[in-house]
């Protein structure tokens, strides 16, 4: 903080050092939060005190819960025996179940059980502070007529329906039914009703259903029996109409039919078995010698005793030719004997051929006598077929009013036996018992609830005081934001009793008629040890640093606005200086407003308009302190001055300062606040380092860089700012070092007091 202070023409350059860039990290957000940890604990109190006043004063409601669940068991028992469909029960059912609890039909059924509508608090005001005040309120703008039973009802209904809760306890078929009320007893007593209420209701609807199917059914029934009837009758005439008779479940025609195609078949079969051995023996004939094959196919004794004796033959003949000659009598015998024999198997074959062509003959007859009976039998059944059609249309219809008939009749009797059977599937597996802990307001979960949202609550009010404070109140931001040196902070002071200036002057022979607050312009005085003269020390240090680069004698306390605390800084510092030795003179250059002169001098006649008009000597209009030898130039009569400006810049003020430069050691300026005139820039030609006050916690930041911005001069020349006015108590928050703490722990070893 006492280290030169470099000058820029920039106000708003940025800083490349990590340790000057606002990163918002962890610390950030502590940092915030320490500085506006007064402001969080207000709000986090708030709404801890908003949460037990809500505690104390809320009614305690008392909730019980009954268990109630859809048995699939009894489900299908029904559905077995109902006569009206049920769908089988899933997921969707039982949220359908759910919302049939929730119907006002169940609701204004156990109204109506309970007489809730006689019970004050469905129809009254509700308990409590927060329930008598909404009933008063209600009772303001109510045109004061009893209600009518409808309007209790509806009323009592909506009572009804905000603390009464049903549920689904997962995907399982438990439904949860829980009640809040003031009453335990109550509690439990109306969550049971409104499971009685829904079984009743099930019950109810399921026999009122049943009811109505069974009259449907009865008249049905009636109306089928006649359809049936009507249908049977109507098959029968058309049979005796077109002589359709029935055998065994079978018409005539068509046992006909298969039995003329049967036989035709086994006709057709024997036909070609018949040409089939005409057509064999008619190849046998052919040959000149019968195969023996042949005939013993053909199973005939006398071919075949021939066949052997004409074997026998020709095996003798051979051998007898070949002996004797063919020409031997005895061969020739044979032959003759061979041929004869040939000649009896030959006619043989002929026998049997004609016997096998008449048997052909027959079978061809026969077959064309069974297909002229099969066109016959064909030509009938087409006929008949025809007449089928529409015989099997009727015997459908008949069928399906017979078997309508047979299931409405069923349903009929299960309907009748159901009227005296009625079953529900839901059923309850735990009653509501009374509650013996209260479930509203729960104290742990609102405190908690509170203290959350009152933690949150308080951050975001920090955050929203973090972005509006647009004020000066670390020497961090000083340096970042206008790019100078904080050489000081100054703590706030309060009027005190001690003896001022002013008399002091006055022992002097000085006259004064008031003095505002005197103490305060001669507090490092009258008080050396304290923390304020030990801050106005450190602008004195920071000063006397600033000197090792160049000639720093001729000094200026300057202010954006006015009562800023310029005056009390310039003051009390000259007379620091002038305490400690060196030759100090304070002068007043504040000429539109001389509050200096005025709490200092007021009786003064002179000052430095005079000495700069050259009508005074410098000597003449000097005022001395006698305690500290403090030199001090009032501004003198400045009433009528309507140019103040170009009395600073005037080349006789040019020349005052440099006298005042060779008499005095420290030169100090009490210059005019930077916004409301422009006195101070006109002075930068002859002052050495400016001293900037900011009050702190108050003047707006982007007031002093405006003025900053626009004085570039000034800020050249600027040797530092000292905040003002800070609260050491509040500052602490934001720059711990700087807070009372560290100067009670620390600084009081050294002797330093507040």
């Amino acid at each position: 903080m006492l280290q030169v202070n470099k000058p820029s023409s920039e106000i708003n350059r940025g800083y490349a050092e990590a340790e000057n860039a606002p990163a918002q990290t962890l610390t950030s957000y502590l940092d915030i939060v320490r500085r506006q940890f007064p402001t969080m604990i207000a709000v986090v109190s708030a709404c801890v005190i908003l949460a037990l006043l809500y505690l104390f004063t809320a009614a305690p409601q008392f909730t019980s819960t009954a268990s109630m669940v859809i048995d699939t068991r009894k489900v299908q028992l029904f559905q077995q025996q109902s006569v009206l469909g049920d769908i089988a029960v899933d997921s969707a059912t039982v949220e359908t179940q759910v919302e049939i609890l929730k119907s006002e039909n169940i609701s204004l059924a156990v109204i109506r059980d309970l007489h809730l509508i006689d019970d004050p608090e469905f129809t009254g005001s509700g308990g409590g502070l927060i329930g008598s005040i909404l009933g008063f309120v209600s009772g303001l703008f109510s045109d004061g007529h009893a209600l009518s039973e409808f309007e209790l009802s509806r009323k009592a209904l909506g009572h009804f329906e905000k603390n009464r809760t049903v549920k689904r306890l997962g995907q399982t078929y438990v439904m949860e039914i829980g009640y809040t009320s003031k009453d335990p007893q109550k509690a439990a007593k109306v969550a049971n009703a409104i499971a009685d209420a829904y079984i009743v209701d099930q019950l109810e609807a399921k026999y009122q259903a049943t009811r109505r199917a069974s009259v449907w059914l009865q008249d049905r029934i009636k109306e089928l029996r006649t359809q049936a009837s009507a249908a049977q009758k109507a098959v029968v005439d058309f049979k005796q109409a077109n002589n359709i008779v029935d055998t065994g479940g079978r018409l005539m025609n068509e046992q006909q039919l298969a039995e003329v195609n049967s036989q035709l078949i086994m006709a057709h079969a024997a036909t070609a078995e018949a040409k089939a051995r005409m057509d064999r023996i008619n190849d046998i004939l052919k040959q000149e010698i019968p195969d023996a094959s042949v005939a013993d196919a053909l199973k005939n004794d006398t071919i075949v005793k021939l066949r052997g004796q004409y074997v026998d033959m020709a095996s003798k003949e051979s051998i007898w030719a070949m002996k004797y000659g063919s020409d031997h009598l005895a061969a020739v015998n044979l032959r003759r004997q061979m041929a004869e024999i040939k000649k009896n198997i030959i006619d043989e074959l002929k026998r049997i051929q004609e016997s096998y062509k008449s048997d052909y003959d027959i079978a061809m007859t026969r077959e064309e006598s069974i297909k002229g009976s099969l066109a016959n039998v064909v030509s009938e059944s087409q006929l008949t077929n025809q007449a089928q059609v529409q015989l099997r249309e009727l015997d459908s219809n008949a069928q399906s009013y017979q078997a309508m008939y047979d299931n409405f009749l069923q349903r009929y009797m299960e309907s009748v036996q159901q009227q005296s059977f009625p079953i529900t599937e839901a059923r309850v597996i735990s009653v509501a018992t009374t509650p013996l802990i209260k479930s509203h307001p729960k104290t742990l979960i609102i405190l908690a609830a509170s203290l959350l949202g009152g933690l949150m609550l308080a951050f975001g009010a920090a955050m929203a005081r973090e972005l509006t404070d647009k004020v000066f109140r670390t020497t961090g931001q000083v340096e970042e934001v206008l790019g100078a040196n904080c050489i000081g902070i100054l703590p706030a002071l309060g009027a005190a009793g001690a003896p001022g200036l002013g008399e002091k002057m006055r022992s002097g022979k000085l006259t004064s008629k008031g003095n505002p607050q005197p103490d305060l312009l001669r507090y490092v005085v009258d008080n050396p040890l304290s923390r304020f003269a030990e801050a106005v020390r450190s602008v004195k240090v920071a000063i006397d640093l600033n000197s090792i680069v160049r000639e720093n004698r001729v000094l200026a306390t300057t202010s954006t606005l006015p009562n800023e605390g310029k005056s009390t800084l310039s003051t009390n510092l000259a007379q620091l200086m002038a305490h400690g030795g060196a030759r100090v003179i304070l002068v007043d250059a504040d000429l539109r407003n001389p509050s200096l002169s005025r709490a200092l001098v007021p009786d003064a006649k002179i000052g430095l308009v005079d000495v700069v008009a050259q009508k005074a000597r410098l000597e003449d209009a000097l005022v001395i302190d006698p305690e500290t030898k403090l030199s001090i130039l009032p501004a003198g009569a400045t009433s009528r001055l309507m140019h103040t400006n170009e009395i600073l810049a005037s080349k006789a003020m040019h020349a005052l300062v440099n006298q005042l430069r060779s008499q005095f050691d420290y030169v100090v300026l009490d210059m005019p606040p930077m916004a409301p005139v422009v006195d101070v820039r006109v002075t930068s030609s002859f002052v050495d380092s400016y001293v900037f006050v900011v009050e702190w916690g108050s003047t707006k930041i982007d007031v002093v860089k405006h003025n900053l911005r626009g004085s570039p001069e000034i800020h050249d020349k600027l040797l530092g700012v000292v905040l003002n006015k800070a609260d050491t108590k509040a500052l602490a928050r934001y720059e711990s070092y700087h807070g009372r703490y560290y100067y009670q722990k620390y600084y009081a070893r050294y002797g330093y007091v507040e």
